[in-house]
C-alpha cells in the first residue's frame, strides 16, 4: 500500500504529476483523456502505438498507492490512441478493501486533473443484478447506490481542497450524457449484431472483498442497482468534484444469485448427500478467477468499443 502523508491532497497531486511532467516527451505531456481499466481488462494498454509511448509502475510515482489484485498490473500508460489522441491509462487500480484509505484509492484522478484531463473513461468487471443482463454484456453506468459514502466513507471527507473544487459538489449529473451518446454510436458502429448488448443501468459500491450474499443481492436490486461492484463509484465522486467529465462501463462477468438459501429441515434435502448439499450452496457461486476468466473472453468488444468511443468524442469525423 502507499503510503499516507499529511501534505494537503494539491501539494501530493502537484508532487506526482510534476513528476511524471519532467519524465514525459511534448506529445504526451497534455494527455486529453485518462481511462481506467478494471480487473482482467488491462489489455486496452494495447490499442495505445508504440511510439511514443511512456510507462510508470505506480511504485515510481510520488504518493501513488501499490497494488496487491490479480488482474491489476499497477502501470500509468502514455501514449497514443488512434495515433491520435494523447491518453493515460491506468492498468489496474487500487481498491479500498485492500487497506487504502478512500483518498488513496482516488488520488490518481487529482493527478489526472493537473496534467489537465477534463474526460475519464473507467471500467470495471461487475456483478449483475438486473436479470436481463448476461455474463458478456456492457453496461453503461448512468447512475449510482454509495451506501459507503452515505454512511461517512467518503473521497471528500474533511478539509475541501478549494484548488480542485467545491464543498458540496452535486452528482445528479454525473454520468455525461453526451459521452453515453457516443458510446452507443460507437457500439452501433463497431459491435452491432454481436451476441452481447449494450444496456445503460445503475451501480451499486459495497466495500468488499467478499462478494455478496443472496441477500444482499436481493437489498440491492430492490433498491434499484443493476449491477454491483467494489470500484468505480469513489474514483467517479472526485472526478465530478474536479470537474473531468466521466464515462463509466461495467463488463458483467458473473450473474447475481437471489434464490433464498433451502432451510436446514427443508424436504428437498432429505436424502441428499454432503456432495449435493454443497451443490447446492456453491451453484451460481462467484469468484474471482471466473471473473477474470470473462473479462479476458470479453476484453476484445471493450477494446473496439473504447477505441471507437474515443474517436467519436475527439475526431467526430473518425
Amino acid at each position: 500500500m502507499a503510503p499516507s502523508s499529511n501534505l494537503p491532497s494539491f501539494q501530493r497531486a502537484s508532487e506526482a504529476a510534476s513528476f511524471l511532467k519532467e519524465r514525459l516527451p511534448e506529445i504526451l505531456k497534455a494527455p486529453r483523456v485518462a481511462i481506467v481499466c478494471g480487473s482482467g481488462l488491462g489489455g486496452l494498454a494495447s490499442t495505445l502505438h508504440e511510439l511514443p509511448r511512456v510507462e510508470f509502475d505506480y511504485a515510481s510515482i510520488p504518493y501513488f498507492p501499490k497494488l496487491t489484485v490479480a488482474g491489476h498490473a499497477g502501470k500509468l500508460v502514455f501514449g497514443l490512441l488512434n495515433g491520435q489522441v494523447p491518453a493515460v491509462l491506468m492498468v489496474g487500480r487500487a481498491h479500498y478493501y485492500e487497506g487504502h484509505s478512500v483518498d488513496d484509492v482516488t488520488f490518481p484522478v487529482r493527478v489526472f486533473k493537473l496534467l489537465g484531463i477534463d474526460s475519464m473513461i473507467l471500467t470495471n468487471a461487475a456483478g449483475g443484478l438486473n436479470p436481463d443482463y448476461m455474463v458478456g454484456d456492457v453496461v453503461l453506468i448512468n447512475d449510482h447506490i454509495f451506501l459507503a459514502g452515505l454512511a461517512g466513507i467518503h473521497p471528500l471527507r474533511g478539509p475541501n481542497s478549494e484548488e480542485f473544487g467545491l464543498r458540496f459538489p452535486p452528482l445528479s449529473d454525473a454520468y455525461d450524457l453526451e459521452l453515453r451518446r457516443h458510446v452507443h454510436q460507437a457500439w452501433n458502429r463497431v459491435i452491432g449484431t454481436d451476441k452481447s448488448k449494450l444496456h445503460e443501468g445503475v451501480y451499486a459500491f459495497v466495500g468488499g472483498p467478499s462478494y455478496e450474499t443472496r441477500a444482499e443481492c436481493r437489498m440491492l436490486r430492490q433498491l434499484g442497482a443493476d449491477l454491483v461492484g467494489m470500484s468505480t463509484v469513489p474514483e467517479i465522486v472526485v472526478a465530478r468534484h474536479c470537474g473531468i467529465r466521466v464515462l463509466a462501463l461495467s463488463l458483467v462477468t458473473n450473474k447475481a444469485v437471489f434464490a433464498p438459501i433451502p432451510r436446514g429441515d427443508a424436504h428437498i434435502l432429505q436424502g441428499k448427500s454432503m456432495t449435493e448439499l454443497d451443490a447446492m450452496l456453491q451453484e451460481g457461486k462467484a469468484n474471482h478467477e471466473e471473473v477474470l476468466e470473462a473479462g479476458r473472453s470479453a476484453a476484445t468488444n471493450m477494446q473496439k468499443l473504447i477505441v471507437q468511443t474515443v474517436a467519436n468524442i475527439f475526431n467526430p469525423s473518425s
